[in-house]
C-alpha cells in the first residue's frame, strides 16, 4: 500500500513536505499580496510614514511567527491554530481561531482572486476571478506536493519582476530619499492602520503552521521554515516599498491605483509596466494557491472535531488530499469572487486574522520551557500587537470582523447548548 493511501486509511495527511517546500509555500502566500494589494491603502493611512508602519507591522509578525513556530514544533497537525488554543486554552479559544481563520482567510481567498481579474481582464474580473478559483482548487486536489512545485515556480517569478522594479527605481534620477523621511503627515493613528493593512500581507506564514500534518521532521522543519519565510518576505517589502516611496512620494503612492506600475513609470521605465502587471497577477495567483490550501486545512481539522458538517473531514484514499474541504473552500470563495468588492474583503480579512493570532499568542504562553516555550515578551508582545492593530482598522472592518467573531462565538454556545440538552433527554 503508498505511503498516501495508508495515511488516508488511518484519516491523516501524507508527511512529504521539506524545509524548502514550506518556505515557498509561506512565501507564496505573504508576497503576493502584500506588496500589490496592502501598499498602496497602507500609503494612504500613514503617509509618510509607511515604513514605521511596516517595521511595526515586521514586529507584530515577528512575535507571531515564532509562537506559531513553537506550538506548530509542539502539536503538528493540519489546523494551526485552531488546534493550539483547542489544547492549551480550551475548546472554545480552539474554536473561536479556527472560526476567525476560515473567515477572515475565505475573504482573503476571494481578494486575491479579485486582484487576478483586476490585473488580467479589468472589464471581466469577477468572471476570471471565478475561473482562477476553480482551477487552483483542481490543482490542490492533485495533490500538496503538485502545489508546493506550482508555487515555487510562481515565487520565482513574482521575484523577478519585483527586482526590476527596485532596480528601475532606485536607479533612476526620479528617486528622492527624502521621499523616505517621516514628516507632518505621519500620525500615530495613520501608522497603526497602516500596520494592520500589511500585517495582511505578513500572515502567510501560517500557511506553514496549517500544513503541520504534511510536513517532514515538523519539530524541526516548522520553526525553521516559518522565521525564513516571514525574513525573505520582509526584505522584500522594505526593498519595494522603499523603492516605490523615493520615486512617487508618500501622496503619489497612496493615490495610485496600480502603485507598482506608476512607480516604473514614474521612472521613466514604461516598458517594464507590462511586466509589472503580469508579476501582480502571477503573485496573487500564487497567494490564493496557498491561501485555498491552507483555508482547506483548517476547515478539516474543524470538520474532525464536528465544529464544521464532519462530512468534510474525509481525505481522499487515493490523493490524500481533504478533498471535500478543498471542494467546499473553493465553492464558498467562487461565490464571493463574484459578488464582493476587494477593499471591502481585505479589511474584513486583516481583522479575523489577526483574532486568529491573538489566539496563538495566548497559546504560547501557556507552554513551559520544556515543551519549547518563547522568551515571555514574544507571546506578551504579539497578543496585545494584535489586538491594537485590529482596532486600529478602519471602522467598517473593525464593526463587520467584531459581529462575525460574536456570530461564531453565538453558533458555538448554541450547539454546546444543543449537546447538553441532548445529553440529558439521552439519560
Amino acid at each position: 500500500m503508498s505511503g498516501s493511501a495508508a495515511a488516508a486509511d488511518d484519516g491523516e495527511l501524507e508527511r512529504h513536505l521539506g524545509v524548502s517546500d514550506a518556505v515557498v509555500i509561506g512565501l507564496g502566500s505573504m508576497i503576493g499580496a502584500g506588496i500589490f494589494a496592502a501598499l498602496g491603502p497602507a500609503a494612504r493611512a500613514a503617509g509618510s510614514g509607511l515604513l514605521l508602519g511596516l517595521g511595526l507591522a515586521a514586529v507584530v509578525a515577528y512575535c507571531n511567527a515564532t509562537s506559531s513556530a513553537r506550538l506548530a514544533a509542539r502539536y503538528p497537525q493540519s489546523g494551526g491554530t485552531y488546534v493550539y488554543g483547542r489544547e492549551r486554552l480550551g475548546d472554545f479559544w480552539g474554536y473561536l481561531a479556527g472560526w476567525g481563520f476560515v473567515v477572515g482567510k475565505t475573504a482573503s481567498c476571494a481578494a486575491m482572486a479579485l486582484t487576478v481579474g483586476s490585473y488580467v481582464w479589468p472589464a471581466q474580473a469577477h468572471a476570471v476571478a471565478v475561473a482562477a478559483v476553480v482551477a487552483l482548487t483542481a490543482v490542490n486536489h492533485a495533490g500538496v506536493q503538485k502545489a508546493a512545485w506550482l508555487t515555487r515556480a510562481i515565487v520565482a517569478v513574482v521575484l523577478v519582476a519585483l527586482a526590476a522594479v527596485v532596480v528601475a527605481c532606485l536607479s533612476s534620477s526620479a528617486s528622492d530619499a527624502a521621499h523616505l523621511d517621516p514628516g507632518a503627515d505621519a500620525t500615530f493613528g495613520g501608522v497603526l492602520q497602516a500596520a494592520g493593512l500589511l500585517f495582511f500581507a505578513f500572515a502567510g506564514y501560517a500557511r506553514i503552521a496549517t500544513l503541520g500534518e504534511e510536513v517532514r521532521d515538523p519539530e524541526r522543519t516548522i520553526p525553521r521554515a516559518i522565521p525564513l519565510a516571514l525574513g525573505i518576505t520582509l526584505v522584500v517589502y522594505a526593498a519595494v516599498a522603499v523603492a516605490a516611496l523615493s520615486v512617487l512620494g508618500a501622496g503619489g503612492l497612496g493615490r495610485a491605483a496600480a502603485p507598482l506600475a506608476d512607480a516604473v513609470r514614474t521612472a521613466g521605465a514604461p516598458g517594464l509596466v507590462p511586466v509589472v502587471r503580469a508579476g501582480a497577477a502571477v503573485a496573487a495567483l500564487g497567494s490564493l494557491l496557498a491561501l485555498i490550501l491552507g483555508v482547506s486545512r483548517t476547515t478539516l481539522a474543524m470538520a474532525r472535531d464536528r465544529h464544521l458538517p464532519h462530512v468534510l473531514a474525509a481525505v481522499h484514499p487515493r490523493l490524500g488530499v481533504p478533498h471535500r474541504a478543498e471542494t467546499a473552500v473553493g465553492a464558498v470563495v467562487a461565490v464571493l469572487a463574484a459578488t464582493a468588492d476587494v477593499r471591502g474583503a481585505i479589511g474584513f480579512s486583516s481583522f479575523g486574522v489577526l483574532a486568529y493570532y491573538a489566539v496563538a499568542n495566548a497559546s504560547a504562553w501557556t507552554l513551559t520551557a520544556e515543551e519549547g516555550r518563547p522568551a515571555r515578551i514574544v507571546p506578551v508582545l504579539g497578543m496585545a500587537g494584535c489586538v491594537v492593530l485590529a482596532f486600529a482598522l478602519p471602522s467598517a472592518s473593525v464593526l463587520w470582523g467584531a459581529a462575525v467573531i460574536v456570530l461564531g462565538a453565538a453558533g458555538y454556545g448554541l450547539r454546546a447548548a444543543l449537546s447538553r440538552a441532548q445529553r440529558s433527554h439521552d439519560r
